[in-house]
C-alpha cells in the first residue's frame, strides 16, 4: 500500500488500485450525479412531511416528535415495527442519573474510550442532554428496573464507566422494553408506518435537496413492489452494518443500508474502520456465521470474571478497570491469551452469581446459554470478541444534518462524533435518544414545506450484486478486517472487494437496461430484489471500512493494526471523511483535529480515487 500521511483538510489519502475505480474526482453539488440501485420505476407513491427510515430508539423517537409537532410523519421499517437492533440491547441507557454522578463524569469516561477522537462538543451534547431525555423517555412508557423496595432507578456499571449509571429494564431485557414503550406510543398516536420495506434511494430535486426516498415493500400491508415516499426531510434511521461481517451480534436485517443509499446520495461517512467488537459474545465454534448470543457487559458489571482455560483472570494488570475495560481493550486481551494457548476464546466466569441471580438480573443471556448447552450457573461460558457496534456512519452535525440538505441522520447509521475511535458501552442507546429529539426540533422550527419535484437520476446504476456475494463479503471481511488487522490482510479483503465489483461492473449492461446480469460464476442472475440490494449494500459499505482501515496506519480504540502497533496522535488524530462517486471511485479527505467540521461549511474534496 501506498499510503500519504495527511497535514490538514482537503488533504488527499490515495491507495496504490487494481480496481475500476480510476477516474478523476468530480467538484461535489447538485451536478454531480447520484448513483442509484438497479430497481424498477416506483409504482405507487405517498406524500408526507417526514419520512423517517427505522423503527429503533432513533427513528421512532423522532418520528413521535415530529408527529406531536403537527407534521405528517411516515415510518418506513425493514422488518416488522418492534424488529429493529434496540430491542436486541441487553446492557442498559447510559446517563448521569444516580446521586454524586455528573455529566462531566460521563463525558470523561466517554472521551477515554473514544482514545483521542471523540468531538468533545458532541459528547457534551449527549451528556448534558441525556438525563432528561431518559425522563421524557420513562414519560413516554418505558419502565424501567428500581431497587427493591423503592422507587429509585436500579443502576450499574459496565466497561468504562465509573459510575453506577446504566439504567435497565427486564435484567438484561432493556431494548425490548424501551422498543414496547415508542411503538405504543407510535400506534397510540396513529403514526403511519410502511412495514417489510427496504429503503432503496434517496430522491432529490433539480437544486439537490432531498425530496423522499424510493421503497421496496415486500408482499405486506398496504402497498407493495418498489413505491416512493416524498417527503422534503429523510431520517435515516437504520441501525448498523454488522452483517458486513461473518459474525455478529446484530440481526439479519442490519446490512449497511443507510450507510449506502447516503454514499450513493453523495453524502460523508467517517470512522467506518472503527468497528466495535462485542469481548464476550457467546463462542459457537469456528465456523458459526450470523447473529450471535451476546454474554451482555452488565455480566461483569456485575461482578463476572475473565478466565482463560486453566481458570486464570487473564484481565488484572491488563487495566485499572480489569475486566471492566473500555471494550477494545477487553476484546484485544482475549484475542491475545487465544493466541498465546492456541485456541479461539476464552471462558466468562460468573458461577459465583448462584441460580436465583441468573434468573432474576439476566434471564435472556441465561436462557440464551441454555440453549446451546451450556449452563452458567454451574460452568464458565466460552466467549470470543463478534462484530457488535458500528462507531462510524454518516457524518452529521449536533442537529444530525448530513452533508445532503434534507437528509438528517441518528443513531447507528450516524456518526455524530461521540463515539471516536471506540463506543462507550451504553452510549448508543442514549445517542439515538438525544439527537433524534434534536433532528425532530431541527425540522419543525421550520416552517412545513412540500418537496420539490425528484429529478431523474443522470448516472446508470452501480453494479448490482448476486444473493451468493453476501457470504463471500462476510468471509473477506472477517478474514481481513476483524478484531486483528495488518497491511497485508486489509490489501488481500480489497482486492476481493474489488474483483466482486468489477466481475458485476463487466456483466452489467452500460446503461442499467438490457439483459439481467449474470453472477460471477454464472450460478444465479443477479436479479433485482431484497436479497441482490442488500449484498451491492454490504459491498459498498465494505470498501469504505477496508479504504480507511489501510489508510490508518495506527492502532487506537477498536482498530487494531498488528503492523502498526501504536497510537500517533501526530499523523492520526483526524478523521477521515469519505464519498463516493460515479462510477465507482471513493474519495477520502480528513479533518484536521478530532472535532468535526460543520456540514453547511465543508470544502470540497480535492482527492485522488480510492481502492
Amino acid at each position: 500500500m501506498n499510503g500519504t500521511v495527511p497535514t490538514g483538510p482537503g488533504t488527499p489519502i490515495s491507495h496504490e488500485t487494481t480496481s475500476p475505480e480510476t477516474t478523476s474526482p468530480e467538484t461535489t453539488g447538485p451536478e454531480t450525479p447520484a448513483l442509484r440501485l438497479q430497481a424498477p420505476a416506483p409504482g405507487w407513491s405517498i406524500e408526507a412531511d417526514v419520512v423517517v427510515v427505522g423503527s429503533g430508539v432513533a427513528g421512532l423517537t423522532a418520528a413521535l416528535r415530529c408527529a406531536a409537532a403537527g407534521r405528517r410523519t411516515v415510518v418506513v421499517t425493514k422488518a416488522r415495527l418492534d424488529d429493529g437492533s434496540t430491542r436486541w440491547a441487553q446492557g442498559g441507557i447510559a446517563a448521569a442519573l444516580g446521586e454524586g454522578d455528573t455529566p462531566e463524569q460521563h463525558l470523561a469516561d466517554t472521551l477515554v474510550a473514544g482514545a483521542g477522537l471523540c468531538d468533545e462538543a458532541a459528547v457534551r451534547t449527549l451528556v448534558t442532554e441525556g438525563p432528561d431525555a431518559v425522563r421524557r423517555l420513562i414519560a413516554t412508557g418505558a419502565r424501567f428496573d428500581t431497587e427493591p423496595g423503592g422507587d429509585t432507578m436500579a443502576l450499574t456499571r459496565e466497561g468504562g464507566h465509573h459510575r453506577r449509571r446504566i439504567a435497565h429494564a427486564g435484567g438484561d431485557a432493556t431494548g425490548a422494553e424501551i422498543s414496547r414503550a415508542l411503538v405504543a406510543a407510535v400506534r397510540t398516536q396513529g403514526l403511519r408506518t410502511i412495514e417489510n420495506a427496504l429503503v432503496l434511494d434517496l430522491l432529490t430535486d433539480a437544486e439537490g435537496r432531498t425530496a423522499g426516498v424510493t421503497l421496496h415493500v415486500m408482499g405486506e400491508g398496504q402497498h407493495d413492489g418498489v413505491g416512493a415516499v416524498h417527503a422534503p426531510a429523510v431520517v435515516l434511521a437504520t441501525g448498523g452494518m454488522g452483517q458486513v461481517f461473518a459474525a455478529t451480534t446484530n440481526p439479519a436485517v442490519s446490512t449497511g443500508d443507510g450507510v449506502a443509499l447516503a454514499l450513493r446520495a453523495g453524502a460523508e461517512v467517517s470512522d467506518l474502520e472503527f468497528v466495535q467488537f462485542h469481548p464476550t459474545v457467546l463462542y459457537l465454534g469456528p465456523d458459526a456465521e450470523g447473529q450471535q448470543p451476546l454474554i451482555s457487559e452488565a455480566v461483569r458489571g456485575e461482578g463476572a470474571h475473565l478466565v482463560d482455560a486453566d481458570g486464570t483472570r487473564f484481565m488484572l494488570g491488563q487495566h485499572e478497570l480489569a475486566e471492566l475495560a473500555p471494550r477494545d481493550i477487553v476484546a484485544k486481551a482475549i484475542m491475545r491469551r487465544a493466541h498465546e494457548q492456541g485456541t479461539e476464546h476464552m471462558f466468562l466466569d460468573a458461577r459465583h452469581f448462584g441460580a436465583a441471580m441468573w434468573e432474576q438480573r439476566f434471564p435472556t443471556i441465561l436462557a440464551a446459554c441454555r440453549a446451546h448447552g451450556i449452563d452458567p450457573v454451574t460452568e464458565p461460558v466460552p466467549v470470543a470478541p463478534a462484530a457488535h457496534y458500528a462507531s462510524g456512519g454518516v457524518r452529521t452535525d449536533l442537529y444530525g444534518r448530513t452533508t445532503v440538505p434534507g437528509l438528517y441522520a441518528c443513531g447507528e447509521v450516524a456518526c455524530t462524533g461521540v463515539h471516536g475511535a471506540n463506543r462507550l458501552a451504553s452510549n448508543s442507546l442514549l445517542e439515538g435518544l438525544v439527537f433524534a429529539e434534536r433532528i425532530a426540533d431541527d425540522i419543525t422550527a421550520a416552517p412545513a414545506r412540500r418537496p420539490g419535484p425528484a429529478v431523474a437520476p443522470t448516472a446508470d446504476p452501480v453494479p448490482l450484486l448476486a444473493p451468493e456475494a453476501r457470504p463471500v463479503i462476510q468471509r473477506t471481511m472477517s478474514a481481513g478486517a476483524g478484531v486483528l488487522r495488518s497491511a497485508a490482510s486489509l490489501s488481500g479483503a480489497a482486492t476481493a472487494l474489488a474483483r466482486l465489483l468489477r466481475d458485476a461492473a463487466d456483466a452489467a449492461p452500460a446503461d442499467g437496461a438490457g439483459p439481467v446480469p449474470a453472477s460471477a460464476d454464472g450460478s444465479k442472475p443477479a436479479e433485482p430484489g431484497v436479497e441482490a440490494w442488500e449484498a451491492t449494500n454490504l459491498l459498498m459499505v465494505a470498501r469504505v471500512l477496508v479504504s480507511s482501515a489501510r489508510s490508518r496506519e495506527e492502532t487506537r480504540g477498536c482498530h487494531w493494526r498488528e503492523d502498526h502497533a501504536d497510537r500517533d496522535d501526530a499523523a492520526w488524530q483526524r478523521h477521515f471523511l469519505v464519498t463516493h462517486r460515479p462510477p465507482h471511485t471513493l474519495h477520502s479527505r480528513t479533518t484536521d483535529t478530532a472535532a468535526f467540521p460543520a456540514t453547511t461549511a465543508a470544502p470540497a474534496p480535492e482527492t485522488e480515487p480510492n481502492q
